[in-house]
């Protein structure tokens, strides 16, 4: 059973602002009674559960900021508790503090591999208690913030999309196939992270592209295909200062960029181009040949395959990641939209 608890005084409702929500978990009632009073003093919401089960419940419904896990308890016990709260991508950033009356090192070591945060051993002192419940709980908020920050980013990025009926599901197709890419080459989590963020994020600069030009059904006049050329360096100033993008500000910057140079905006070649924003200008490429557009109809993948193999041939793109990426693509199901044409048909080029 999962309990809040609040604490009365004479004409006033503490809790009513809080610090935060703690989750307290503890099979003995008293435990939770006493750490729920000490909370409620401290100006935090409290709510009780009473066993590892009731813990993960809690946690999915109340959203705490700080759990406080006793270790000893029948069924799921601390332990692995926090192992299943670190290992969901949705909970993992929850502090953890294990309360525990075990002081062998074997056991902070047990709790350091599940993912624990911190540690107090009973009998726990207050004033420590609370200092460590302040100081997580003000990281969680930190955390928050910061993912408050890039959700807003990533929604501007959609919202570019939308400016563009043609587009929809572009942003979407590029994090999958990028990830997807970036996984098969056996990159780190957080590459692969970033990769998905750029599929979002790499044309975040349109939002300075007047609709005139963006949203032209015809060919661009070589002054308008300068303005339009400028929308990477519009998305680098957007996301430069945000450090939670420090790694995918490289992508928005230079995924125009070509093998031999002649890209932009920064005329970068070779391995100077980013690898992820390589990656991402493979699949996008592979995204603006496999759907349709006012200039352009859909073409299927193979031969959008085929038009990425000549990139590498004019020195455009990285002739491993195009292997690699059209070995992986061949098991994906091709795009809803695709068309065939007829082979020897020159494909129009792509917009910026």
């Amino acid at each position: 059973m999962i309990k809040t608890h609040v604490d009365w005084e004479p004409g006033r409702l503490r809790g009513a602002v809080t610090n935060g929500k703690v989750l307290i978990v503890d099979d003995e009632a008293a435990n939770l009674t006493i750490l729920s009073r000490l909370m409620g003093r401290l100006g935090y919401t409290a709510v009780t559960a009473g066993d590892g089960e009731a813990a993960l419940a809690a946690v999915a419904v109340e959203q705490p900021d700080i759990v406080l896990l006793d270790v000893n308890m029948p069924g799921l016990d601390g332990f692995e508790v926090c192992q299943r709260l670190k290992a969901d991508p949705a909970t993992r950033l929850i502090p953890v503090v294990l309360l525990t009356a075990l002081s062998a090192g074997a056991d902070r070591v047990r709790g350091i591999e599940a993912g624990a945060d911190d540690f107090l051993t009973k009998p726990y002192v207050a004033v420590e208690l609370e200092a460590r419940v302040r100081s997580l709980t003000r990281l969680k908020r930190y955390t928050d913030e910061l993912d408050s920050a890039a959700s807003v980013i990533l929604s501007l990025g959609r919202t570019i999309e939308a400016r563009d009926p043609y587009t929809q599901g572009h942003c979407e197709r590029l994090a999958h196939y990028a990830t997807a890419l970036g996984a098969h080459l056996g990159l780190s989590e957080d590459q692969q992270l970033a990769l998905y963020r750029g599929g979002y994020l790499h044309d975040v600069g349109k939002v300075g592209i007047p609709d005139s030009i963006l949203l032209k059904p015809g060919s661009l006049t070589p002054e308008e295909y300068l303005v339009m050329q400028r929308h990477p360096v519009i998305g680098d100033s957007i996301c430069r200062d945000f450090r939670l993008l420090k790694d995918v500000v490289p992508i928005i910057r230079h995924h125009h960029e070509r093998g031999d140079g002649s890209g932009y905006p920064d005329r970068l070649s070779g391995d100077d181009i980013p690898l992820l924003a390589q990656i991402l200008s493979v699949v996008d490429t592979y995204d603006a040949i496999t759907s349709a557009r006012p200039y352009k109809p859909a073409l299927t993948t193979e031969r959008a395959c085929h038009e990425l193999r000549n990139d590498v041939r004019k020195g455009w793109k990285n002739a491993r990641l195009v292997e690699e990426f059209v070995s992986t693509v061949s098991g994906m199901a091709p795009s809803p939209a695709a068309t065939p044409v007829p082979a020897e048909e020159s494909v129009k080029p792509t917009r910026p």
